[in-house]
């Protein structure tokens, strides 16, 4: 038996190549059909909003098409896994590799090896493309599609809260006292909770101290009146600051940054049970496509004339699919509180890490 992990430079080119090619081919099938689906229900919101046209739709495009690459790069790992070792195995490529004295892991580290550079590919892309086009984005779908903010840190969907009050936002951006926000509604409530008045404005800016609503329409509960004001300022307790560490967003910060809010929470007594999880999938995420050959290994081996192969590619897929669903599953735990952070991002993929050696091991070592 051979004992160094890539015996032969050619066999290992060959099947990472292979294997490879049918990432791409999987990858580019999947964002394509699932961007046109998407498409399908976003394009009327899209042209809805005065001036959209042709354009927009392709800017959607470019905004969304890396959040299905950075989402749907481990599935088409695994299907490519399945696909390249079925092939192999039909093709009796798999009895020649192991005639020739090479062991189930030997076959599949070409595999491994691609893979892992596809985590590494896939976690730079993350840091660099999808957290901007993600921020992008949702600051655009909180503008109904309008004009694309240009302001740094846009954030969209804004809950803020002052002593009983409340102030939300539809987008906010900038940083310190030149922090605007747009879509802006403010509750205010007595000391029972009760709701007392309600505030719309389309933009507010910082009054230092409060925050200055333009043109806005108060609608007071017990008169049930609507009264038009110029300006108006409110929620004098708000610094920018505080909405700073309120707005945090991880979908549209770096490892880095998302580090450093965590950080900042923690020095404010704030809980980031979420934070952390979040941060620790940062990493966790995309090594999960390493894992795939693994989990799909049971495809490649086996006779194909028995009549089991389809039955192994079934249950290869089926503990691939496991794994996602189970870490989906402990990824809010931890965002509950329910498990620590580090266990809620790490523990799915180190026990299906066991369970694809202690498959491979018992049934081809």
């Amino acid at each position: 038996m051979q004992f160094d992990f890539f015996p032969s430079r050619t066999l290992t080119l060959y099947l990472a190549k292979l294997f490879a090619v049918r990432i791409v081919a999987m990858l580019a099938v999947l964002v394509l059909v699932l961007m046109m689906l998407d498409l399908l229900s976003t394009s009327g919101d899209i042209l809805a909003a005065p001036g959209n046209g042709q354009g927009e739709l392709w800017t959607y495009v470019t905004l969304r098409v890396p959040q299905l690459v950075a989402r749907f790069l481990p599935y088409s790992v695994l299907l490519a896994t399945i696909i390249a070792l079925v092939t192999l195995n039909q093709n009796s490529e798999v009895i020649a590799m192991k005639a020739a004295g090479l062991s189930a892991h030997q076959v599949l580290a070409p595999l491994l090896l691609t893979a892992a550079v596809v985590s590494a590919i896939s976690f730079t892309f993350n840091e660099v493309v999808v957290t901007r086009t993600t921020e992008t984005l949702k600051a655009w779908e909180a503008n109904d599609f309008g004009p694309i903010p240009q302001e740094s840190g846009v954030r969209s969907n804004v809950y803020l809260t002052d002593g009983n009050d409340i102030l939300t936002a539809s987008s906010l951006a900038g940083q310190g006292s030149d922090m605007t926000m747009r879509g802006v509604t403010w509750y205010r409530r007595g000391d029972g909770g009760m709701l007392v008045e309600q505030v719309r404005a389309e933009s507010a800016s910082y009054a230092g101290p409060g925050w200055r609503l333009e043109n806005a329409a108060r609608f007071d509960v017990a008169s049930a009146d609507t009264t038009r004001l110029p300006e108006l300022v409110v929620a004098e307790g708000l610094t920018p600051a505080q909405i700073a560490l309120e707005s945090v967003d991880p979908d549209t910060q770096n490892f880095v940054e998302l580090f450093r809010s965590i950080g900042a929470y923690e020095d404010a007594g704030r809980r980031t049970a979420e934070l952390r999880a979040t941060w620790w999938h940062k990493l966790s995420g995309p090594l999960s496509t390493f894992l795939m050959p693994l989990l799909g290994a049971i495809a490649a081996f086996g006779l194909a004339r028995s009549g089991q192969l389809f039955l192994r590619a079934i249950i290869a897929m089926a503990l691939g699919f496991a794994y996602f669903v189970i870490d989906n599953a402990a990824l809010a735990m931890g965002s509950f509180g329910g498990y620590p952070p580090f266990l809620a991002a790490w523990a799915p993929f180190f026990l299906f890490l066991l369970i694809g050696e202690t498959v491979l091991i018992r049934t081809e070592e």
